[in-house]
């Protein structure tokens, strides 16, 4: 053999040899490492997902704590059921101390609405308007929570400024536990 053939047969298996490596050691090498690289990107988008969702999480545990003290609040303003004749003298005395006079209070029917019980109160009162006016003012400041509906009133036609009020009173308790 001479030298430039023993040259070219060399070099010939040198290229031959980096052709066997690069198909049976580099291009599977580089096939695992897309793979591996695509389930490392499918991961991080989970990630992505799982910390949008744990924010969401978060999100949604404030939000319910503050309907849990929405709740508790509107609560606290809702006396048992068993209260109900302390609000009714409450609104009598305001009546009264604002001089109007209490013609008739009725109680209709009470109302379950799950989880509070309306008490309606039909009332007439009779008196100055400025004085109902403040009456109606009184009332609101009640730790109570109270609804005015069906509110008529009539003005007197021979005395100035005076006014007969027909309305109902609707007042809400908790129902009673035990």
């Amino acid at each position: 053999m001479t030298g430039g053939l023993r040259k070219a047969v060399f070099f010939a298996l040198v290229i031959g040899l980096v052709v066997v490596g690069y198909q049976c050691m580099i291009k599977p090498a580089n096939r695992n490492l897309a793979e591996v690289k695509s389930r490392v990107d499918m991961k991080i988008v989970k990630l992505g997902e799982y910390e949008k969702a744990t924010a969401a999480a978060e999100d949604l545990t404030k939000q319910l704590e503050q309907l849990e003290e929405a709740i508790s609040f509107f609560e606290s303003r809702l006396p048992p059921k068993s209260k109900i004749h302390e609000v009714l003298e409450q609104v009598t005395v305001i009546a009264q101390k604002e001089g109007l006079t209490p013609k008739t209070i009725r109680t209709l029917a009470s109302k379950d609405n799950g989880g509070y019980i309306e008490q309606p109160l039909k009332m007439e009162l009779d008196g100055n308007f400025k004085a109902f006016y403040s009456f109606l003012l009184e009332t609101e400041k009640l730790p109570r929570i109270m609804k005015i509906r069906e509110l008529q009133i009539k003005k007197e036609a021979k005395d100035e400024g005076r006014i007969t009020a027909d309305f109902v009173v609707s007042i809400f308790f908790q129902h009673e536990t035990g």
